[in-house]
Formats: C-alpha cells, sequence, structure tokens
C-alpha cells in the first residue's frame, strides 16, 4: 500500500514542474489569466491577448451604455461573422453576477479560423470574449492554453 502511494505522489508531483504558469491581466472591470510568455495589447480598450507566434488571439472589447435589446443579441453575435446560421446555433443561459451569457462557436472556410465568443449583457453593459486560432494549430497544447485562458475570464 506505501508503494502504490508513493508512486502515485510520485507521479502527480511529476506534473507540476510542467503546469502553465500565468500573469492577470485586471482592467477596472474584468481579469484575466495570461499565460507565460504570451503578450497582451490594448488598443483603445480592445484587448488582444496571443502567444508569441501569433497564431491565434483571444480579443476582449466591453461596451458600457449600449442600448442592445436582449433579443437582438444573438443577431448581433451572428452579424460579427457574417454568419447565415440559425439564431438557435447561439446558447444563452443566466449567468453570474446577473450577466445574461451567449456562446457561438464557427469555423471561418476562408481563413481556417476557428473563433469561438462568449458574450456577458446585463443591461447596457456587454463584454465580447473571442478565441480565434488557425485551424492546424487548434489542438493538442494550443488549444488547452486558448480554453484556459477564455475561460479564466471574470466581470468584476
Amino acid at each position: 500500500m506505501k508503494k502504490n502511494l508513493i508512486a502515485v505522489l510520485t507521479f502527480l508531483l511529476g506534473f507540476f514542474p510542467f503546469a502553465q504558469k500565468a500573469k492577470i491581466y485586471e482592467s477596472a472591470n474584468y481579469s484575466i489569466n495570461v499565460p507565460e510568455g504570451w503578450k497582451s495589447t490594448n488598443d483603445e480598450d480592445i484587448v488582444n491577448i496571443f502567444p508569441s507566434n501569433e497564431i491565434g488571439a483571444i480579443t476582449i472589447s466591453e461596451y458600457h451604455d449600449l442600448n442592445l435589446p436582449k433579443e437582438e443579441t444573438k443577431k448581433f453575435i451572428l452579424a460579427l461573422y457574417k454568419s447565415n446560421e440559425e439564431e438557435a446555433k447561439v446558447k444563452s443561459s443566466k449567468g453570474k453576477k446577473g450577466y445574461t451569457e451567449y456562446f457561438y462557436e464557427y469555423f471561418d472556410e476562408h481563413d481556417k479560423l476557428f473563433w469561438i465568443t462568449k458574450v456577458y449583457q446585463k443591461e447596457k453593459n456587454l463584454f465580447i470574449i473571442s478565441i480565434n486560432c488557425g485551424q492546424k494549430y487548434w489542438n493538442g497544447n494550443y488549444m488547452n492554453l486558448f480554453n484556459e485562458t477564455f475561460n479564466s475570464f471574470k466581470i468584476k
């Protein structure tokens, strides 16, 4: 029994040196974890977070005093990608802190890019966070890093 316990602990401890370190990008209204070695830019309140080889990015934009009725939000999200898909492809749910959360996945056939988008809407506040990543990189470690970063987004 002791040998098994030691073997399991050794195995688990072996993963810690490989865990991805991250720093926190903070704005006045949200925070997100940025993997070590990734860059971030803020161009007129549109934040881009990306690996140094620029094979994709996470983009965050926020809008306040935006008069977008909830009934129009799914159309708005589809219009961002000039998508002809049905509104039912955009999933919505009640989220934390009173925000309605929208989720949409899109593959751009022309540019061979995967897009994953979350929109958080509450009254006249709207946060859009999206991943875009080249198809040939959307696997393994990059997919995991993009998803971990994307899912670390927190509204304050």
